[in-house]
């Protein structure tokens, strides 16, 4: 079996011998050659794929070689283009490598300074017909995420009409009949109705996480100037009613104005205070702690407490959708807002992580880029 050419090289030049001569030696080396002394007939044989490279000269009686290359290109925008040419006439070679040519080759033709030529732009056509591949690659790709965002926002629309509907119904009827039957209902049924209402209200709750989970991944981000400080401030304030009763130490430390998309950024600091609330209600009086430390590429910020802490060995599903380390029966949620804390932060171009040790506290990182 013959062994594949190294390419297919199409040569045009006006000078019959020099062009045959060209072809036997490109031949030798291992390369596919055909050879026209005519422009416009080599021009007519050019489709798309069938040449790897033209090797043109640039001074010909009907065409010169700029205006074949330029002809070419718009035939096959793959064909790498190089101009042959002789001494007086590098600077009109420079003004063809302007329009398209990769490169020129002198006349008269040593092999030696040649073959590093074609080397390169066989190297040049590779690149370029895998950039186009991966470009039609994106294409595709961003057509695909385009139809699962519509599949997503359709699912949303369900899930905010079709599912609360029957709940908003369960909840609504069970108090109801709690509003009805007062105390006359026995204990045990009693105990039934109000599970069915908490359980109805902890479902709600779930839908309406994973409404703001899916919508975290599509909103457009419109970033601006956020005062960190002043942000948090608002969240502790927002948070007021989970801390009736409690006694809570705070450390707050100076926090940076960051470039960010400031609805998103609450959403991080309300998860991450609000986790440190929660997880410290067994202590008296509890910790917490809110700073940052700038660094070479990103600025970290933490949050960090003193409550019942978790299990390093286990810190890897913090982040992830559903994953609790605490039974619900001790601490409510839903296991989505840490998620939305990794997926909104990724966004921004950052980090999350986490730290802790059992009945020792946590501390809770995210990174933005400075």
């Amino acid at each position: 079996m013959a062994e594949s050419p190294l390419a297919k090289i199409l040569i045009v030049d006006d000078e019959s011998a020099q062009m045959k001569a060209l072809c036997n030696t490109l031949k030798d080396q291992g390369y596919e050659t055909t050879g026209f002394t005519s422009a416009r007939a080599a021009l007519e044989q050019i489709v798309a794929g069938r040449f790897d490279l033209l090797l043109t000269d640039l001074m010909m009686p009907e065409m010169d070689g700029i205006t074949l290359l330029k002809s070419a290109l718009q035939k096959d925008s793959n064909l790498v283009g190089i101009i042959m040419t002789g001494e007086g006439t590098i600077a009109t070679a420079v003004t063809a490598m302007k329009s398209g040519a990769l490169d020129y080759i002198l006349k008269p033709f040593k092999l030696s300074a040649m073959l590093p030529v074609l080397e390169r732009a066989l190297t040049v056509r590779r690149l370029r017909m895998e950039n186009a591949r991966l470009e039609r690659q994106v294409r595709q790709r961003t057509i695909e995420l385009e139809a699962t965002n519509k599949e997503l926002e359709a699912f949303s629309y369900s899930v905010s009409h079709d599912l609360r509907t029957p709940l908003r119904h369960i909840i609504g009827y069970s108090d109801a009949l709690k509003e009805t039957t007062g105390s006359s209902l026995p204990e045990e049924e009693a105990t039934f109705l109000n599970r069915i209402g908490k359980s109805a209200r902890e479902m709600n709750k779930l839908i309406d996480d994973l409404l703001t989970f899916s919508r975290t991944s599509r909103v457009e981000m419109q970033r601006a100037p956020v005062n960190l400080s002043g942000l948090l401030e608002e969240v502790i304030q927002g948070l007021t009613p989970e801390m009736e009763g409690r006694n809570i130490v705070w450390e707050k430390k100076p926090l940076p104005e960051v470039t960010a998309d400031p609805s998103l950024l609450r959403q991080v600091l309300s998860n991450l205070v609000f986790n440190a609330i929660k997880y410290t209600r067994p202590r008296n009086p509890a910790h917490i702690e809110i700073g940052c430390k700038m660094e070479a590429a990103e600025t970290v910020f933490y949050v960090k407490d003193n409550g019942v802490g978790f299990d390093m060995e286990h810190c890897d599903r913090l982040f992830g959708v559903f994953q609790r380390l605490h039974e619900k029966s001790e601490f409510e949620g839903t296991g989505i807002g840490l998620a939305n804390v990794r997926r909104i932060i990724t966004r921004h171009g950052g980090r999350t992580w986490a730290e802790g040790k059992i009945d020792e506290g946590a501390t809770f990182y995210f990174s933005l880029p400075r």
